[in-house]
């Protein structure tokens, strides 16, 4: 008699997002916090390219995860509505990022954090997949 802990993903995309992503985003958020007391805690050589490391792994590992699922996966359905949705998140943030890069040009807005891209691209992709999974029921 085995005890297993069963996952609350109902696809296996969902599951490796779940268990390898959102703990990244974790990290990336104690990251991001301490990168807004910058300037009295700036770490130098190695330890700023481990925390540049670790801040970027959540969108590596978004990409690694979703490249093994659609080598893997053989339900074109779930393969379209998760590439539309990237496609979506891309659009967006590209959309986002060029208006607010001219607005920093023009000198109405200051210059944006990149970690906010990071962001924005992952509540797009999961709002995008939502919207199409609620379409498609």
């Amino acid at each position: 008699m085995s005890s297993r802990v069963g996952s609350p993903a109902k696809y296996r995309f969902e599951d490796r997002v779940l268990f390898f992503v959102v703990p990244l985003f974790f990290l990336d958020a104690i990251l991001g916090i301490w990168g807004f007391h910058y300037h009295h805690l700036h770490p130098d050589g190695a330890l700023a390219v481990v925390c540049a490391a670790l801040q970027s792994s959540p969108i590596i590992a978004f990409i690694v995860i979703v490249g093994l699922y659609l080598a893997g996966e053989t339900d074109d359905f779930q393969k379209t509505v998760l590439v539309q949705s990237i496609l979506r998140g891309i659009g967006v943030t590209l959309a986002v990022t060029t208006f607010c890069g001219s607005l920093e040009k023009y000198g109405f807005l200051r210059q944006m954090d990149v970690s906010w891209v990071q962001i924005l691209f992952f509540v797009t992709v999961t709002v995008s997949m939502l919207v199409s999974r609620w379409r498609y029921r």
